[in-house]
């Protein structure tokens, strides 16, 4: 397969937080060659470790993820504290509300729910403190399984989610 290093790296992009397991990424391209996946992932490690990307490809917990450089940390704070001064957008909202009605639950079930991607929606209400991963699934591939915080309720003037009604 020539494309086989760009298939690995769009994968784990696509996995997001979440990561990839090299049983997941073997599985994902129906190949058993483990040593050129690992062989791959190597090359790519490398690349992105080069000072021209902002992030770089890491091994956390057997799974594979990107994840942003040391370096960036400074300049994302200042952005999210823009993202934190801008109201929530509709889309949010929705997110936010399948969320505390529906918690725990996974990225999976909202993107059901909502019928889109909500992968970079979950990013900006963690960055704002709204919700948080608090655990996995224990099913095969343990998604995170994202709750409200304290900020939200603080946000919303509300004490619980007792107060959050189901919608008729």
């Amino acid at each position: 397969m020539d494309n086989q290093k760009a298939i690995i790296e769009g994968l784990i992009f696509l996995s997001g937080d979440e990561g990839l397991s090299i049983e997941q990424i073997m599985e994902s391209l129906q190949v058993d060659d483990k040593e050129a996946i690992l062989s791959n992932i190597q090359k790519l490690k490398e690349e992105y470790s080069d000072i021209h990307h902002g992030f770089e490809l890491v091994e956390y917990a057997s799974r594979f993820k990107f994840v942003t450089k040391e370096c960036i940390y400074p300049y994302a704070q200042r952005l999210f504290e823009q993202f934190k001064q801008v109201s929530l957008s509709q889309a949010a909202l929705e997110t936010l509300a399948i969320i505390a009605y529906k918690q725990p639950i996974t990225r999976v079930e909202i993107e059901e729910i909502r019928g889109v991607n909500c992968e970079m929606m979950l990013k900006k209400l963690q960055a704002r403190n709204l919700i948080e991963a608090k655990d996995r699934l224990d099913v095969v591939g343990k998604p995170l399984l994202y709750t409200v915080t304290d900020e939200f309720f603080r946000c919303l003037s509300i004490r619980n989610t007792k107060r959050i009604t189901t919608a008729s």
